[in-house]
């Protein structure tokens, strides 16, 4: 038998560094074919419902049994749902709007349900490419069935599918989340902190009730843990249009027309 049929083998420790490279060169492949460089990346709760069914959630627990409270929390938290949707739309319209240039910006998200679904909908809603950096876990994640086919992916590695988010990530949408996405933002706020990224790279803190709660920048500037203009590598935002505005002014000033930078 061949090594490379050798599926024992390649599925032992030994092989490691193989499956390693190979979630790197086969979404390489697949992202060259396409010719695909640029993305807009969605980060959030992989548990937040649309909001016909928080609706339909809420009156169930309403008219029998159930968490009310939970139910009440999770209507409020499925207008972020819309929202990513929504903005995720206008975006990819905006992108495929461009003239004069080849360049187009794709909605890229994990792929799976919640905040990630919303936003590979609203793409897909407005006729875009989008893409699904799917991972293979115990509960929640399962790829949505708004992703582009051909950009579906399945990722064994959590540390390749984050490398895969911010290599090609021109700006990055963070929605409210847990504890994967608190993971992604801070690595990719070290990454702009530390300069390991060369390029801009505009952030969006989408929710500013959620984020002030979830997060106290101020307390890390005033013990000195973060400097005063670190609170500047992102913008707060609860508005779809003022994220818009924001995301496409970086965008057309910072990355039209500029030469390509790597991580």
């Amino acid at each position: 038998m061949k090594a490379y049929r050798n599926d024992a083998f390649l599925n032992s420790p030994d092989a490691r560094s193989l499956r390693i490279l190979a979630e790197y060169l086969e979404p390489e492949s697949r992202f060259e074919k396409l010719q695909l460089r640029d993305t807009i990346v969605f980060l959030g709760s992989a548990r937040t419902p649309p909001r016909e069914q928080a609706v339909a959630d809420l009156e169930a627990v309403e008219a029998g049994r159930g968490d009310l409270e939970r139910a009440r929390i999770q209507l409020e938290m499925s207008g972020y749902y819309e929202d990513a949707r929504e903005l995720a739309g206008r975006l990819t319209k905006w992108s495929k709007g461009l003239e004069g240039t080849d360049r187009r910006f794709v909605i890229c998200t994990g792929g799976g349900p919640g905040i990630m679904e919303a936003a590979n909908r609203g793409a897909s809603e407005a006729k875009g490419l989008n893409i699904g950096l799917n991972i293979s876990l115990p509960m929640e994640q399962s790829p949505n069935p708004h992703v582009t086919r051909q950009l579906d992916f399945d990722f064994h590695y959590f540390f390749m599918r984050k490398f895969w988010f911010v290599y090609l990530a021109k700006a990055i949408v963070v929605m409210p989340g847990g504890f994967g996405t608190l993971d992604e933002l801070f690595e990719v706020l070290t990454l702009i902190q530390t300069r390991k990224t060369k390029r801009r790279l505009p952030v969006v803190l989408y929710g500013r009730k959620f984020w002030d709660e979830v997060v106290n920048f101020d307390a890390l500037v005033h013990y000195g843990t973060i400097s005063r203009e670190d609170v500047d590598l992102f913008e707060r935002t609860d508005s779809v249009d003022e994220a818009f505005d924001f995301l496409v002014r970086e965008l057309t000033e910072y990355a039209l027309g500029h030469p390509e930078s790597t991580i």
